[in-house]
């Protein structure tokens, strides 16, 4: 599968702006919720284990997602609940371990059959789905660390998963919410990052959303406000879904206000 190769290289990325940094780097605060960088790696590793899991040992999944559901469902923050899990690690060691799990994990995923049904903690998905969901998920928890290093990432059309999942996730924003779509779905055009044109839904001047791809991404991802991006939105049905975009899984979140998240102005590491 393509898109397993897709989530590699989105790894390899993180990696990239991580590996030489120093230790203390990653008991850092992002502007995600507060998160420090080790609390986004230990999120990211332990649900990459989870999607292993779900692919070659269903049953281990299965006593996973009923524990971590348990945890979650108590009270317990995403923080708390992975904490038990990597008790005694500091941010680097689970760095490391992070690094060294989701190659082969990648591997896993691209010999299995792209259409095989697997369990999530929502409804079943397609082996396609859920790497491709692992990608969306490491692309967007990196925008926050890239945000608090300073760093612009240079986005490749790999990124084209990514806004996928938030066309297609449309009508899951608005019932998430609590509303009924409005139809019909806007046209989405998007400039790639190289500057390829993206396409979805019939074209339709007075209902469409326009603009570039990674802008796009970090609005249906929660990274950014609509505000705080280019975007042309025209119509009700788009203004009011970049209004509430969630391309992820989960209760109902509130995308982050006008002008939360941003690019700090230098590099902490």
């Amino acid at each position: 599968m393509r898109e397993a190769h897709d989530f590699q290289r989105e790894c390899d990325s993180i990696v990239a702006i991580l590996e030489d940094q120093q230790d203390a780097v990653f008991d850092i605060p992002t502007l995600f919720k507060n998160w420090t960088i080790k609390d986004i790696i230990g999120h990211l590793h332990i649900w990459n284990i989870a999607a292993d899991q779900t692919l070659h040992m269903p049953q281990q999944f299965q006593n996973f997602i009923g524990a971590a559901m348990k945890a979650l469902g108590s009270g317990q923050s995403h923080q708390q609940m992975q904490g038990e899990y990597f008790k005694g690690k500091s941010g680097r060691q689970l760095f490391e371990e992070w690094r060294a799990y989701y190659p082969n994990m990648a591997m896993g995923f691209a010999a299995a059959d792209p259409d095989q049904r697997v369990q999530w903690a929502g409804p079943d998905m397609s082996t396609r789905s859920c790497i491709i969901a692992r990608q969306m998920e490491h692309w967007a928890h990196a925008q926050a660390i890239f945000d608090v290093l300073g760093l612009e990432r240079e986005d490749t059309d790999r990124l084209k998963n990514v806004a996928h999942i938030g066309v297609t996730t449309y009508s899951w924003s608005y019932r998430v919410n609590a509303k009924v779509p409005i139809l019909p779905k806007p046209y989405v055009r998007l400039q790639a990052p190289s500057g390829k044109i993206w396409e979805w839904n019939e074209p339709q001047l007075q209902n469409r959303i326009e603009g570039a791809a990674t802008q796009f991404c970090q609005v249906v991802t929660q990274c950014r406000n609509i505000g705080d991006t280019d975007l042309a939105v025209a119509g009700e049905a788009a203004k009011t879904w970049m209004d509430i975009a969630q391309c992820f899984a989960g209760g109902p979140q509130t995308p982050p206000a006008k002008g939360q998240r941003y690019r700090e102005k230098g590099n902490t590491g």
